[in-house]
């Protein structure tokens, strides 16, 4: 499993037009799931979102995590994650699980996260969304459940 944290003053997403998720200060975490993932995969993409302490303390160190500033977390799926552009000039994405193992491993990320103490606005899975964000350092950091060591 895959994540792209990102640090954000606000962001939001919407569909056709409407919004359907929106945070103030807090993280804005993009998740892609791969083949093979399950709930190892789960637990640790969770456990980072909400324990990675990229917010600044007093001093100006990268010191606190999203509960510590009161931030809220925008969760959006996105396979794209698992996109493999070595080869030629369109993407393919043979290493992105199939939807219907992919949105329960995608909600369940949110629902751990939520289980963690975090307030959790989310996108819609399968479906084209229009994200903004106001990226705040600018701080963005990859995560792979599969490169732990």
């Amino acid at each position: 499993m895959r994540a792209i944290v990102q640090r954000v003053s606000r962001a939001s997403v919407s569909i056709d037009g409407a919004t359907v998720g929106q945070i103030d200060r807090g993280l804005l975490v993009y998740v892609g799931v791969g083949h093979g993932d399950g709930n190892d995969d789960v637990a640790y993409i969770a456990g980072k979102i909400r324990h990675l302490r990229i917010f600044e303390d007093e001093a100006g160190k990268m010191n606190l995590d999203v509960v510590d500033v009161g931030g809220r977390v925008l969760l959006i799926s996105n396979f794209t994650l698992y996109g493999d552009a070595r080869k030629g000039r369109r993407p393919a994405f043979i290493e992105a699980a199939a939807p219907d193992v992919a949105v329960r491993l995608y909600e369940d990320v949110c629902e751990q996260v939520r289980n963690l103490g975090v307030d959790v606005e989310t996108g819609r899975f399968q479906q084209t969304m229009a994200v903004e964000s106001i990226n705040d350092g600018p701080i963005n950091l990859l995560i792979d459940s599969r490169k732990t060591a």
